[in-house]
């Protein structure tokens, strides 16, 4: 694929997309792995998450960390962006949102590996912070790290 042409199956990349109402209806693009059969982690990071408390409807803030080892397919990044907004209006307790994102990530881009941590800031005094991962990380995968310190007022 030359730098020119657009990934095949991409609905967002190149286009004007809207932000989803709901996770649910929210399509995540997937395209082919460059270095297919290199071991290596790929890291997202989104500092500015946001969801809804689903017993008083306030909004919940965190830090979300989402590492993987590829294999065939790479997510695309413009549609995880807009799969990860989707839940502005998404009523959900942070355990349900952190882990909904990271297995359905697995099971649509069946990496070899992916963990995904939920640094969410306090709600009523105390922060709760949520991690999951498919497995263990394959032998020889360089992860590093996830970078967000225990609460002491983050930012």
């Amino acid at each position: 694929m030359n730098n020119d042409e657009q990934p095949p199956e991409t609905r967002h990349l190149g286009q004007q997309s809207a932000l989803p109402e709901s996770p649910e209806v929210a399509v995540l693009d997937y395209v082919p792995n460059p270095r297919a059969g290199a071991l290596y982690t790929i890291r997202f990071s989104a500092p500015e998450f946001t969801s809804l408390c689903p017993v008083t409807g306030q909004p919940d803030f965190a830090h979300l960390v989402i590492d993987y080892a590829p294999q065939a397919t790479i997510v695309e990044s413009k549609s995880l962006k807009l799969f990860l907004g989707s839940f502005r209006n998404h009523h959900g307790f942070h355990e349900d949102v952190t882990v909904g994102i990271g297995q359905r990530l697995f099971t649509e881009m069946t990496p070899l590996w992916l963990r995904i941590g939920g640094y969410w800031y306090p709600r009523g005094g105390i922060p709760i912070d949520v991690f999951w991962q498919s497995g263990p990380a394959p032998e020889g995968l360089w992860v590093p790290d996830q970078g967000v310190a225990n609460y002491r007022g983050r930012g």
